[in-house]
């Protein structure tokens, strides 16, 4: 079946996209001494993606659904890569404490929300 590979490539590129727009107004908004775009980005995309998986679990929503919505937008609006490499260049910076904050405190918000998320979706 080539539609849901169509969909998840399509939903990617939107979720991409959405990543690029939301940064862009977060960065010309707010200035922070961390990437503050990014973490929201995986921060609320890890939300999104524990309430998608609360629904499946709770029959709500069909696996097609979570693999065209989960893996194609968020796999496209979350970016765990640029969130590492800007942690590493924080540290190339010798900005530790902005480096801590932005790697450690990410995988810490990102995993509450996930878990948030779930406990979310699982109450449908």
């Amino acid at each position: 079946m080539i539609l849901v590979p169509l969909l998840v490539s399509l939903c990617g590129g939107a979720g991409a996209v959405a990543r690029f727009a939301l940064d862009g107004v977060i960065r010309s908004r707010w200035a922070s001494i961390v990437p503050l775009g990014t973490i929201v980005i995986n921060v609320s995309g890890s939300l999104l993606l524990g309430v998608l998986t609360g629904l499946l679990m709770a029959g709500v929503e069909s696996s097609n659904v979570k693999i065209v919505i989960g893996t194609g937008f968020m796999g496209g609006y979350t970016t765990f890569s640029t969130a590492m490499i800007e942690t590493v260049r924080l540290l190339q910076q010798r900005r530790w404490v902005a480096a801590g904050i932005n790697g450690i405190g990410m995988m810490i918000l990102a995993l509450a929300a996930a878990v948030l998320g779930l406990f979310l979706g699982t109450l449908a």
